[in-house]
């Protein structure tokens, strides 16, 4: 009774606790259970952050939203979602617990499934976001994988993430496995960052918003465009690498891609990178992956499999 009176409220859902205690990733979306309380989460978080998508959203995200018919009165069932989803581009939105170790959040990437959470911020503090939620993930996320191109971003990006556990499984010193890795994640991480979740593209009237921590943020996605306290600069590798970050406060450096098909390309030559070993010493700081992450990586099974169902 206690389940059913709680909720899914992120960190005080007992369906989570229970899921992350017994080891599971993938879950159900145990849609009964979101109380009014969660329902009207969603109504409020939905309806200020509309008039902000029209106004700094990517065409493309905002194309997505039609796509899916994403509700402005109910969480969404992502079943609902995935019949709309799957025909356009091949992904689908598979319920998670929590947090996925990168590689296998990667993997799934690769397999055409996001990762996502099925919780939803407390109503009272909106704003405060203490981990991902179905806002940020259903909102935030899943419309861009509506658009082929992009889509086929995540897949590459997960192709990269194999490549790089291959690498590192070759390497037989393994205090020199360790520090390659952690510099090689690190990398990874920063673009992702920068891109996939907080990315601005060049749009024929002006830059606009891809990234989902961006898209997802009623503050931010303003302040990232208006504000001239934001630094905004074209998108180098280099720089995007060897740029640590802190995810607490707005973010004060953003890059800007021409195209998803110039990101898509970015991706490309991040491979390249790493298969020369220009990934291996890339600038201390934040972010550090922990030991779960590595672990991942290093006993990662890259046999060709079907995708977990």
């Amino acid at each position: 009774m206690g389940i059913a009176t709680s909720g899914l409220t992120t960190t005080k859902a007992p369906f989570i606790e229970q899921a992350k205690a017994e080891g599971d990733i993938y879950i159900r979306q145990p849609y009964e259970l979101y109380s009014e309380d969660n329902q009207e989460a969603w109504r409020r978080l939905y309806a200020r952050i509309l008039p902000r998508w029209h106004k700094y959203a990517h065409p493309k995200f905002l194309e997505g939203v039609e796509s899916l018919a994403l509700d402005p009165h109910n969480v969404p069932r992502l079943d609902d979602i995935n019949k709309f989803l799957q025909p356009l581009s091949g992904f689908s939105a598979r319920a998670v617990s929590g947090y996925v170790p990168a590689f296998i959040f990667f993997d799934c990437l690769r397999n055409r499934a996001f990762p996502t959470t099925i919780t939803i911020r407390d109503g009272a503090k909106l704003d405060y976001l203490p981990e991902p939620d179905i806002f940020h993930d259903v909102a935030g996320h899943v419309p861009m994988h509506t658009d082929r191109v992009f889509a086929d971003v995540l897949v590459r990006f997960g192709e990269v993430a194999r490549t790089a556990a291959r690498m590192v499984q070759e390497i037989s010193d393994s205090e020199e496995r360790l520090r390659r890795l952690d510099s090689i994640l690190k990398a990874m991480a920063r673009f992702f960052w920068f891109t996939i979740e907080f990315g601005l593209m060049r749009n024929g009237d002006g830059l606009r918003v891809y990234g989902s921590g961006l898209l997802s943020s009623y503050g931010e996605l303003e302040y990232c465009i208006e504000s001239p306290e934001v630094q905004r600069f074209p998108f180098q590798l280099e720089w995007v690498v060897n740029q640590y970050f802190e995810i607490h406060h707005y973010q004060p450096l953003l890059f800007i891609v021409d195209s998803f098909e110039h990101l898509f390309a970015q991706v490309d030559q991040l491979e390249h990178w790493m298969l020369e070993g220009k990934l291996d010493n890339v600038s201390p700081g934040e972010p550090n992956a922990n030991e779960q992450d590595l672990r991942s990586f290093l006993e990662a099974n890259l046999e060709e499999q079907d995708p977990p169902g």
